[in-house]
């Protein structure tokens, strides 16, 4: 039986995660929409079906909704599948039950773990672990070499929190580096990092300076040498892709990453990682094994799979989500402005 899915977008980001998956419907002949909030249409491809109204939505009928957001219409037709739009574990909003999704497929132990026990005790949603369809396309990138480029390449990707961000305390630092010549830095901000950082960072720009405008991180990741962060998801990505991995100030220390706390350590940190090079490359793996231990390349196929026995069974399983009427009128109320 054919299947028909929607993807609810609201990110760029969201493109990258769902456009894997949209590959494996349409190997398996079913259908995919899309359905754009407040993303302009220019993002789509030529052959990408956009549907633009409610009534769009209600007459194409689907099977699921896949959602890498944190919301989305609970009134649509179909089931509501979260995906997530990363492995940000330490974000307060990664481990939250906002009532809109019944079927999460998560990524590793480290995020099954906690929902698996929170949908015993709400019965409510269920939970498949499948890995993460962003990585999918990219096994073939995990970086096996033994020896670093000259200059070495640094992919700088901070986060935006205002609390956790390194961008203001490290920008002195990584434009005086970047003039020594023996490290190049491109630097990728997170879609939403405010106008103000971007400006100090592209007016510093130089021959080894680069601030990317790329909505690909997984592009910017398999050139680079070396990935410098601070608490970001990025980490992970990073990691699969066997990229030794520095952190300014991170909440989440560990073997897994290089940590350093003042900014004036930068230098020495980038050396220490160069030298004890394929050492840094592994030290993340067993991290990985929690966060996100698949590298076959299937994700797509097992969140289709989950999704299938989810539609066929597993949905009448479930109790009904407990009713909540504000949050149901704000979702209305903000479609409603939106068309």
């Amino acid at each position: 039986m054919s299947r028909k899915y929607i993807f609810f977008v609201e990110q760029l980001y969201s493109f990258a995660i769902l456009r894997p998956i949209q590959a494996e419907i349409e190997r398996r002949g079913d259908s995919v929409a899309w359905f754009l909030y407040q993303i302009s249409s220019d993002n789509l491809l030529p052959d990408e079906l956009q549907l633009c109204s409610e009534q769009e939505v209600f007459d194409y009928v689907p099977d699921a909704i896949l959602c890498p957001g944190n919301w989305l219409p609970a009134y649509w037709p179909g089931s509501k599948v979260q995906v997530f739009h990363g492995f940000g574990i330490e974000k307060k909003g990664h481990f939250r039950i906002r009532g809109f999704f019944d079927l999460y497929c998560t990524h590793g132990p480290i995020t099954t773990d906690w929902f698996a026990m929170e949908s015993v005790k709400r019965k409510f949603f269920r939970v498949v672990e499948t890995g993460w369809p962003k990585l999918d396309p990219v096994v073939d990138l995990i970086d096996e070499r033994k020896v670093l480029g000259s200059p070495i390449t640094v992919l700088y990707a901070p986060t935006f929190s205002k609390s956790l961000t390194s961008t203001s305390v490290l920008h002195s630092k990584i434009i005086e580096i970047s003039k020594t010549g023996g490290y190049k830095f491109i630097v990728k901000f997170h879609p939403i990092q405010d106008n103000e950082t971007v400006l100090r960072y592209v007016e510093s720009q130089n021959e080894n300076l680069v601030i990317s405008d790329s909505h690909d991180l997984l592009s910017l990741l398999s050139v680079a040498d070396i990935v410098l962060t601070d608490t970001s998801s990025v980490v992970v990505e990073s990691l699969f892709l066997r990229k030794p991995v520095i952190t300014f100030n991170t909440k989440v220390p560990g073997p897994h990453t290089y940590n350093f706390t003042d900014s004036t350590q930068l230098f020495s940190s980038l050396m220490t990682v160069t030298e004890n090079y394929m050492a840094r490359k592994t030290a993340g793996d067993d991290y990985l094994e929690q966060m996100h231990p698949y590298q076959d390349g299937k994700s797509s196929e097992r969140v289709l799979d989950a999704i299938e026995d989810h539609v066929d069974q597993g949905i009448l399983s479930l109790k009904p989500a407990p009713k909540n009427w504000l949050r149901d009128y704000k979702v209305k109320r903000r479609m409603k402005r939106f068309f």
